[in-house]
């Protein structure tokens, strides 16, 4: 398929992902592309879009806390950690009967997906049983499930599977050159054990990172290319934008600057040409236009709801008229 009449462009071995000549990504055919010129590498992000998914259906999922606060590790960026102080009060874990039933909630206003995440560094036998009710619950009600819990061994991943879970994620967050300056507690090479664990489950793998925690441009696609390259790479990648939060080393960080962002949802679309691109943390800092470029980019799943765990996000009212405005409607469920 051609793409333009610009001889740069059509000369660009991206270009041979549509026909899925690329089945690897090296870093200089990462750089390469992200480099392009801005409306060239839209085009080629939309036109990979178009050959895998509705281009005007957005995938709906929720989040809730199922256990918040007092987590054993120090990410950066987070403030259930126990390491900052942030003011989060440690909680215990929340009742079955109360997920399952903002599950249903969440399900009525158009979400297909749960996702329910607990501050550990990875989960006790004594909340197992609880856990596996979670899902059970959630999935009865005809949604998909998902879960993070922090690192899983495979007798954890077998029984989360067995219970019907759809989704695990587990973000690598950034880069493995710039991983030690956001996380200390484990390596980078602990969140790909896990990610392989899951797999080796099969459950399917929700994975990605945070863009604007200090990283360089070249961390951000060296973490694309780490999660392109994976033995199978997730079937959902969510791209979250920091939100710096008070008390927490990041607290200060410096925003990233917005093109930059849409760049970056650009190519992890062309890089994850089937893969669900998830507009995720810091939509509420980014203006209406910001958003609809990420769509344009190859974004098609969101959180809906309130809150993401402990931080704000934009309220159903808001996403329901940013969807209309752009001609956007929800996915079905039976379309996932």
């Amino acid at each position: 398929m051609k793409m333009g009449t610009n001889a740069e462009l059509n000369r660009n071995p991206a270009i041979e992902l549509i026909n899925g000549a690329l089945p690897r990504w090296n870093r200089a055919g990462a750089e390469a592309t992200h480099g392009m010129p801005f409306n060239d590498l839209l085009f080629l992000a939309q036109t990979i879009h178009r050959q895998n998914f509705d281009r005007n259906r957005v995938q709906l999922s929720q989040l809730i806390s199922i256990k918040t606060g007092g987590c054993p590790e120090d990410c950066g960026y987070c403030s259930q950690s126990a390491h900052h102080p942030s003011g989060l009060k440690a909680s215990k874990l929340i009742e079955v009967e109360r997920v399952v039933a903002e599950a249903r909630k969440a399900r009525d206003a158009g979400a297909t997906r749960y996702c329910m995440g607990a501050a550990w560094r990875s989960p006790k036998e004594r909340d197992m049983e609880a856990v596996v009710a979670m899902i059970e619950g959630v999935k009865a009600l005809g949604m998909e499930t998902c879960m993070t819990l922090g690192m899983l061994d495979l007798d954890q991943a077998q029984r989360l599977k067995q219970a019907g879970l759809d989704y695990y994620n587990h973000n690598i967050d950034t880069s493995e050159r710039y991983y030690s300056e956001i996380i200390s507690t484990r390596t980078f090479a602990d969140r790909l054990e896990t990610l392989a664990i899951v797999r080796e489950a099969g459950i399917k793998v929700c994975c990605g990172g945070i863009i604007g925690m200090g990283e360089e441009k070249a961390d951000r696609i060296a973490m694309l290319v780490t999660l392109a390259n994976l033995p199978e790479p997730p079937e959902s990648v969510p791209i979250n934008m920091l939100i710096p939060i008070k008390g927490t080393p990041l607290a200060e960080a410096d925003p990233i600057d917005p093109i930059e962002f849409v760049r970056t949802v650009a190519l992890a679309r062309v890089m994850m040409p089937k893969s669900y691109v998830r507009l995720s943390a810091g939509r509420t800092a980014m203006s209406d236009e910001m958003q609809a470029l990420c769509f344009f980019a190859g974004a098609n799943s969101i959180f809906v709801g309130d809150t993401l765990l402990t931080a704000e996000n934009p309220g159903e009212d808001k996403d329901s008229a940013l969807f209309r405005r752009l001609g956007i409607k929800p996915a079905a469920r039976e379309a996932l």
